[in-house]
C-alpha cells in the first residue's frame, strides 16, 4: 500500500470519528483485511509450515541412529533342537535342552549405533523432495491470496455498483413523487384527467419496487464483503471513492508474462515437486551401506549344565560383548515396483506440464478478452454522459409539452424511464471499466496496481 493510499485512509477514519459513523471501508482496505482475516490464508500459511518441518525432519536422515535397550525377566530356559519359520510370537531361548517349569532371572542392557557413510545422493534428493513441496505450499499460499484478493475487490465493485443502482433508483422515486403532487392538484382542478394520476401512481410504485430490489441487492452484495474481511455487517460502510466517480488511467498495457501468475506459478512448483519426488525414487534402487557398532551385557542365573543359581542372580548383566561391523543391503527384486513408480511419476510429470500449458493458453484468453473489455467500457463510458444530458433534456421538453396540454402522460413516463437507465447506465458504465482493469489485473497475477488506481 502507498504513503498516499495510507494517509487517505487515515483522513477517512478521522472524518469517520469525527461524524460519530464508521470509517468509510476502501477496497484497498477490503482486499488487506481480507487477506488477514479470511480462514481459507491461514489454512495455507499452516500447510507452509508444516512442509517447512518437513525439510528439518527430511535431513534428520544424516543422524547416526541409536537404540538403547533394558530389559529383565523371570521365565523358564528350556530349548528345543528344530526349526522354526520367522515370526515374532515365540521367542528364541539360549540355555540347555530341557523340559521342566523352573524360571530364572534374565538381564540384558545394550546401544546400537548405525550410521549410513554414503548412500548414493538419496538423502539429499529426499531432502530436496522435502524443499519443493515447501515451495509448492509457499506458491499455493500465494495463490490462495490472489484468489481472496480477487474476489474481495470482485466484491466490493458489486457492492459499489448496487449502491449506485440504488442511488438512481432513489433518484426516480423521488422525481415521481414530485410529479404525483403536480398532476393530483391539475387533477383536482379537473385540468387532467384522473387516469393520469393512476398512470403516475403505478409509475411510481414500479420505481419503488426497483429501488426496494436495489437496496437487497445492497444488502446481498455487503454480506459477500463481510465474509471476506471479518467484519461485522451492521458495522460495514463501503465507500466508493473514486470508483463511482473517475476512470482509470487510461496507458498502454505491456505484453503478459504468463510465468508470473501465481496459477502458473503454483503449477510449476507442483512439477517441480514430482521431477524431485523421481529423482528420489530413481536413488532408492542401489545398496544401502551401514556401519555398525554394539556394546551389550547380558546375565542369567542358568549355568551351563543346565543348573539354576537361584536366588537375585541374573538380575544384573554379568558377560559383556561388544562389536563394530559394516552392512549392506540390497533390494534385488524391488526393481519392478520402482520401475512402475517410475513410470507413475513421469507421467504426471507430463501430465503437470500439459497443464501447465493449458494454464497458460486460459491466461492468454484471459488477457485478450479483457483487454476487449476495456477497450469496450470505455468506448460505453464516454457515450453514457451523452446519453444522460439527452435523457434529461427530453424529460424536461415532455414536462413542458404536457403542462401546456401538448403531451400525453406516457410521454413523460417514456421520458423518466429513459432518464433513470441512463443514469444507472452511466454510473455502472465506469464501475464496468473499473472492474474491465481488474480482469486485466487478474490475469497478469497481480492486482497491487488496480488497488493503487482506485486508491491515489
Amino acid at each position: 500500500m502507498t504513503g498516499a493510499a495510507r494517509c487517505v485512509g487515515a483522513m477517512a477514519a478521522v472524518a469517520g470519528a469525527l461524524s460519530g459513523q464508521p470509517a468509510g471501508l476502501t477496497i484497498t482496505q477490503a482486499v488487506e483485511d481480507a487477506l488477514q482475516n479470511y480462514p481459507s490464508i491461514r489454512v495455507t500459511q499452516e500447510q507452509m509450515n508444516a512442509a517447512a518441518a518437513g525439510i528439518r525432519l527430511a535431513q534428520t536422515a544424516y543422524l547416526p541412529r541409536v537404540d538403547g535397550l533394558a530389559q529383565m525377566n523371570r521365565a523358564t530356559r528350556n530349548t528345543f533342537y528344530g526349526l522354526l519359520l520367522p515370526q515374532g510370537i515365540i521367542p528364541g531361548v539360549d540355555g540347555v535342552p530341557a523340559n521342566n517349569l523352573g524360571s530364572v532371572w534374565d538381564s540384558g542392557v545394550g546401544v546400537l549405533v548405525t550410521w549410513q557413510p554414503f548412500d548414493f545422493g538419496l538423502r539429499a534428493a529426499n531432502i530436496a523432495t522435502a524443499t519443493a513441496a515447501r515451495n509448492q505450499a509457499q506458491a499455493s499460499m500465494n495463490r490462495t491470496r490472489y484468489d481472496v484478493s480477487i474476489a474481495t475487490a470482485d466484491a466490493f465493485l458489486t457492492v459499489v455498483a448496487a449502491q449506485q443502482t440504488a442511488q438512481a433508483a432513489r433518484a426516480a422515486v423521488n422525481s415521481w413523487q414530485i410529479l404525483l403532487k403536480s398532476i393530483h392538484a391539475l387533477v383536482a382542478a379537473q385540468l387532467r384527467p384522473g387516469a393520469d394520476e393512476s398512470r403516475v401512481e403505478a409509475e411510481l410504485a414500479v420505481a419503488q419496487t426497483q429501488l426496494a430490489q436495489a437496496e437487497q441487492a445492497i444488502d446481498v452484495a455487503r454480506s459477500t464483503v463481510a465474509q471476506f474481511v471479518g467484519a461485522d455487517l451492521s458495522q460495514l460502510n463501503v465507500s466508493p471513492g473514486k470508483l463511482a466517480e473517475q476512470l482509470p488511467p487510461d496507458h498502454p498495457e505491456p505484453p503478459l508474462e504468463t510465468a508470473v501468475n501465481p496459477l502458473a506459478v503454483e503449477q510449476n512448483a507442483a512439477i517441480t515437486q514430482a521431477q524431485s519426488q523421481l529423482k528420489a525414487i530413481e536413488r532408492t534402487y542401489y545398496p544401502q551401506f551401514l556401519v555398525q557398532g554394539l556394546a551389550a551385557a547380558r546375565g542369567t542365573g542358568l549355568l551351563s549344565d543346565g543348573a539354576r543359581l537361584g536366588g537375585l542372580n541374573g538380575l544384573a548383566p554379568t558377560t559383556q560383548n561388544y562389536g563394530v561391523g559394516l552392512t549392506v543391503t540390497f533390494p534385488a527384486m524391488d526393481r519392478f515396483a520402482i520401475r512402475e513408480q517410475e513410470a507413475m511419476h513421469s507421467a504426471n510429470i507430463r501430465a503437470g506440464q500439459a497443464q501447465y500449458q493449458l494454464i497458460a493458453t486460459n491466461l492468454q484468453a484471459q488477457f485478450h478478452a479483457a483487454l476487449a473489455t476495456l477497450t469496450g467500457a470505455r468506448r460505453v463510458a464516454a457515450n453514457t454522459p451523452i446519453e444522460v444530458s439527452s435523457a434529461r433534456t427530453a424529460l424536461q421538453q415532455a414536462t413542458a409539452r404536457y403542462r401546456s396540454g401538448l403531451a400525453p402522460i406516457d410521454e413523460v413516463a417514456q421520458a423518466q424511464r429513459l432518464l433513470v437507465q441512463a443514469q444507472i447506465d452511466d454510473a455502472l458504465a465506469r464501475l464496468s471499466v473499473w472492474r474491465a482493469r481488474l480482469q486485466v489485473a487478474t490475469a497478469r497475477g497481480d492486482i497491487q496496481p488496480f488497488l493503487d488506481e482506485a486508491t491515489q
